[in-house]
C-alpha cells in the first residue's frame, strides 16, 4: 500500500518521535511505500522514506498546526485520484485520518478540568477541539490506537465514540533499550566519561518539555538532601529545550555544580546503565516511554502517579510512584530514601525479570497488522472517501 504519515514535528529522542518511526519502519519491511508529512523534522530521514515539510505560518502553536492540517488536505487532495494514498496515519490529531495514533491525552476533558467557559470562545480552544472531535466524534470512521487505557475510557465518555473503533495497544519497548550481558562494564565505562567516581550517584532525567516533566521537582528534591548526600549526587536531564531558566534555577538552588544539561543525547542506553536512579515526576503524561525503557534497562526509578505507563513501575516492584496530588515533600522524602536504601539489586532484579515475562515489545508489529487489516477493508486510492 501507499502510505502517508502525518506528525507535527519529528524528534529522534522524544517518545512519539520514536514510536512513530519504528511503526513507519515496520511497515517499509514489509512492502508498503512510506510518505511523511511534517511542518519540522530534525535529524536525518531514514532510506527509503519520501518525506515534505510543509511550511506553516502562524504566531502560536495552534495557528501553526491548523495552516499545517489545512496545506496537508490541499496538496494531497490536489493529487490524481488514481495516485492518492490508500491511508493516511496519524501521530496528532488533524482532519481527514483513517488512522490516529493517541499518544495525546483528551483535549475536551483537560480544557474542562483546568479552564472556564470563557476558554471555550478562544481560537486556541476551537481549533483544538475542531481537530479532536474530526477523530473522535461517533460518525468519523477513524481506527483509533491507544497506549492508554485510562484515556481510551475518557474519550468514549466525551464523545460517545464506538468502542469497536479502539485498538488498545501493549507497550512498544525499543529492543536497542535492552540490558546487554556487559551491562556492568558499560557503566563502569560511560560513569568514568562522566567523571562520577564509585559512591557517587547519578540521577537521570530523559525527555523534552522540561516543565511538563518535572525538571524544576527534581531540581528542588536534589537540593533538598542532606549536605554530605547532596555533595556526591548529580542530575543529568538528557533532552532538547531551552535551557537558561533551568540553568538560573540550579543556581538558585546552590547546585549548579550538581546539575548537568547536555542536550539530546544519542546514547541513551548509557546513560540508563550509569544512573542509579531515572526520575520522572511529570505533571502529565499520558504514557511514558521512558518508564518502559528504564525497566527494560533495570534502573530503579521514581516517578509520579499521573504517568500512564506508572502501573508498570508498580507491578514489577522497579522503583517508587509517588502519590497524587503530587507533593514536593513527599517526593524529597522518597528520593532520600531510596538513594539510602538497600533495595537497589531488587529493584533491578525485579525490573529485569518482569520484561522477560511480559509483552512490552509488540507495538510496532501491531500497529502494522491493524494498518493492513484497515486497508483491506476499505478501497484503494482515495485518503478523503470517509470524510
Amino acid at each position: 500500500m501507499k502510505l502517508a504519515f502525518s506528525l507535527f514535528r519529528y524528534f529522534p529522542y522524544s517518545g512519539l518521535g520514536r514510536d512513530f518511526l519504528r511503526i513507519a519502519k515496520e511497515c517499509q519491511k514489509r512492502g508498503h511505500e512510506v510518505h511523511v508529512y511534517t511542518f519540522l523534522w530534525e535529524g536525518e530521514v531514514p532510506e527509503g522514506f519520501q518525506h515534505t515539510e510543509i511550511s506553516v505560518s502562524g504566531m502560536s502553536n495552534h495557528q501553526r498546526v491548523n495552516d499545517f492540517s489545512k496545506k496537508l488536505s490541499k496538496s494531497l487532495l490536489a493529487q490524481p485520484v488514481n495516485d492518492r494514498f490508500d491511508l493516511m496515519i496519524g501521530f496528532n490529531k488533524i482532519e481527514n485520518l483513517d488512522l490516529y495514533y493517541a499518544a495525546d491525552p483528551c483535549y475536551e476533558a483537560k480544557a474542562r478540568e483546568q479552564h472556564g467557559k470563557l476558554y471555550r470562545m478562544s481560537k486556541r480552544y476551537k481549533i483544538y477541539h475542531a481537530m479532536e472531535e474530526s477523530v473522535f466524534a461517533p460518525d468519523k470512521n477513524v481506527e483509533l490506537l491507544l497506549i492508554s487505557g485510562i484515556q481510551m475510557e475518557i474519550f468514549k465518555e466525551i464523545y460517545h465514540t464506538p468502542a469497536e473503533r479502539f485498538h488498545l495497544l501493549p507497550p512498544g519497548v525499543d529492543r536497542s533499550r535492552v540490558r546487554p550481558d556487559n551491562a556492568d562494564e558499560i557503566r563502569e565505562k560511560t560513569r568514568k566519561s562522566l567523571s562520577l567516581r564509585d559512591d557517587d550517584k547519578l540521577l537521570l532525567m530523559i525527555g523534552t518539555s522540561y516543565k511538563t516533566k518535572g525538571v524544576d521537582r527534581s531540581m528542588e528534591a536534589l537540593a533538598s538532601l542532606p549536605e554530605p548526600l547532596k555533595r556526591k549526587t548529580f542530575l543529568m536531564v538528557a533532552g532538547e529545550e531551552k535551557l537558561k531558566r533551568y540553568e538560573s534555577l540550579a543556581k538558585r538552588l546552590g547546585i549548579e555544580k550538581q546539575v548537568h544539561l547536555p542536550g539530546a543525547r544519542d546514547d541513551v542506553l548509557e546513560l540508563l546503565l550509569a544512573s542509579d536512579l531515572l526520575l520522572h515526576p511529570a505533571r502529565h503524561e499520558n504514557t511514558g516511554t521512558v518508564l518502559l525503557e528504564a525497566i527494560a534497562a533495570g534502573t530503579p526509578q521514581l516517578v509520579s502517579g499521573v504517568c500512564g505507563y506508572a502501573f508498570h513501575v508498580e507491578t514489577a516492584d522497579a522503583g517508587k510512584v509517588l502519590s497524587e496530588p503530587y507533593r514536593q515533600s513527599e517526593f524529597n522524602q522518597t528520593l532520600l530514601e531510596m538513594l539510602t536504601s538497600d533495595d537497589w539489586e531488587n529493584w533491578q532484579r525485579n525490573a529485569l525479570r518482569y520484561m522477560r515475562t511480559s509483552d512490552n515489545f509488540s507495538m510496532p508489529e501491531q500497529v502494522a497488522d491493524i494498518i493492513e487489516e484497515t486497508g483491506k477493508n476499505r478501497s484503494v486510492g482515495n485518503v478523503y472517501r470517509n470524510h
